[in-house]
């Protein structure tokens, strides 16, 4: 990978894992909002948005040429892949999932962002199979792998991830390890919340934050664009948490 040219910042993707919380009434759009009415607040806010709903029920592919003509010009939605592939099938043979998924995201057109593949907690290190479902994805659509079993966190992984350019995904959250390594053009954040004794609870401190920025100006520089999601959705932490990491990151 080429050196970034001297001044040159690649783009930071800041938001949030999804967009519709009722507990975010108040906090991210006016009390009473109806649900259809929720996204339109949202890209107000923000440029990205992390889709969780296809975890559990895939969209239709005209679903997502909706929210094409929805979004706003340079907004990206990234999408997390079905269950159905990384917790039932846990990537065998996904041929048929990757068709579903590619036919439903080529709908967004340039409002593409990141496909993230998440592996179920009890699925260990298959490189063979992880090396498959790379290389039956279309070069087109970007990869995040988020590895949710230890067993994963080594070099080989690592190098092949490299191979396919698909991003490892970095983890912030209880019980999870925070590697920073940088496996893709790109590198991908989820900030599960910094309650060090459950997932998706607490606010990040100011402190937190600007560590956070700071590694991602490193990565900028580096020639990498930098996609970040925080999951701590409750009490509105993650949109209050995600409007301050992009000030410090802009600024």
């Amino acid at each position: 990978m080429k050196p970034a040219r001297l001044g040159t910042l690649f783009h930071v993707h800041i938001g949030t894992s999804g967009w519709s919380y009722d507990h975010w009434d108040g906090v991210l759009y006016p009390p009473g909002t109806p649900t259809r009415d929720r996204l339109a607040h949202y890209v107000r806010k923000f440029g990205t948005v992390e889709l969780n709903a296809s975890f559990y029920r895939w969209p239709k592919a005209t679903t997502f040429a909706g929210w094409r003509q929805r979004l706003p010009d340079g907004f990206l939605l990234t999408v997390k892949a079905p269950r159905g592939l990384t917790h039932a099938r846990r990537l065998h043979e996904p041929e048929q999932w990757i068709g579903r998924i590619t036919e439903g995201v080529h709908e967004l057109g340039d409002r593409r962002g990141v496909l993230l593949v998440q592996t179920h907690p009890a699925h260990t290190r298959d490189d063979a199979r992880l090396e498959y479902f790379l290389s039956r994805v279309p070069s087109w659509l970007r990869v995040a792998m988020e590895f949710r079993h230890p067993s994963w966190h080594e070099e080989p992984v690592f190098d092949l991830l490299e191979r396919h350019g698909a991003a490892y995904c970095v983890m912030s959250g209880a019980g999870l390890p925070c590697i920073l390594r940088a496996t893709a053009p790109f590198v991908y954040v989820r900030l599960h919340g910094p309650d060090h004794h459950r997932l998706y609870a607490g606010s990040y401190s100011d402190d937190d934050l600007r560590w956070w920025a700071a590694r991602m100006r490193e990565w900028q520089t580096s020639g990498r664009e930098v996609f970040a999601y925080f999951n701590n959705d409750g009490f509105g932490h993650a949109v209050r948490n995600a409007e301050t990491l992009r000030r410090m990151t802009e600024g």
